[in-house]
């Protein structure tokens, strides 16, 4: 999945930068999804559906022309982005997310040293000589758009080493500074895959290996079993 961060400190330009660049990607063909964090509470439109919400889990309100779903709980970016069916999703706001690019919004200069964690691909401002980038400037949107296509990428949060990294943070930062690339995680190319109503499911190697070598055990005392491909649905 094409991830991009927009992060930065309240009225630095994220909300402004991400509408541009949803527009932009549109009007390129482009389907663009946003996750945005919010601060406090959310408080919905007295509506019938938001009646339903101190009672349930979860709704969904359906109409002619949109969707909407309401979850209860705290939920992960992972979580979240398994419900999103678009080309990139820009999310706004989770500072401390590490396994995706960012594009940094600064008020300051000053800013840079406490918002550049070596995610960052552009950082932009309102104020000129500040950034990289204007976020008025309708030039300088094209190219963070087109970096934003160009550098997008997850990584699955799992930490689980076997790309030779502590942490998925560590080779993030390194697929950034071109050092590396996507491929080096295992645990988004594993041996196994495994999808739950049509949604991949992450597995680190070790479970990916566990998998691989129960199954192979299993069938190969089936009569008719040869070295192939194996395709499991249930």
């Amino acid at each position: 999945m094409k991830v991009v961060g927009i992060t930065g400190y309240k009225k630095s330009g994220k909300t402004t930068l991400g509408v541009k660049l949803s527009q932009e990607l549109s009007q390129q063909g482009i389907s663009v999804g946003i996750l945005k964090h919010v601060s406090g509470e959310m408080n919905f439109p007295d509506t019938d559906s938001s009646r339903y919400k101190p009672h349930v889990k979860m709704i969904w309100a359906v109409s002619q022309n949109e969707s909407e779903i309401l979850l209860q709980g705290n939920k992960s970016v992972e979580d979240m982005l398994a419900l999103f069916d678009s080309d990139i999703v820009f999310i706004e706001g989770f500072k401390n997310e590490k396994t995706f690019p960012k594009i940094v919004c600064l008020r300051d200069k000053n800013e840079e040293n406490e918002l550049l964690d070596g995610l960052q691909v552009a950082t932009a401002s309102f104020k000129e000589d500040i950034a990289d980038f204007q976020i008025n400037n309708q030039e300088h949107i094209n190219k963070i758009a087109f970096i934003a296509m160009s550098e997008a990428f997850k990584l699955p949060n799992l930490d689980c080493g076997a790309c030779g990294y502590e942490t998925c943070y560590n080779l993030a930062k390194e697929i950034v500074s071109k050092n590396e690339s996507i491929d080096k995680c295992v645990s988004l190319n594993p041996p196994v895959s495994v999808k739950v109503d049509g949604i991949a499911l992450p597995l680190n190697s070790f479970t990916s290996e566990m998998f691989k070598n129960t199954i192979l055990a299993m069938i190969s005392t089936l009569k008719g079993t040869k070295k192939g491909k194996v395709q499991i649905e249930i």
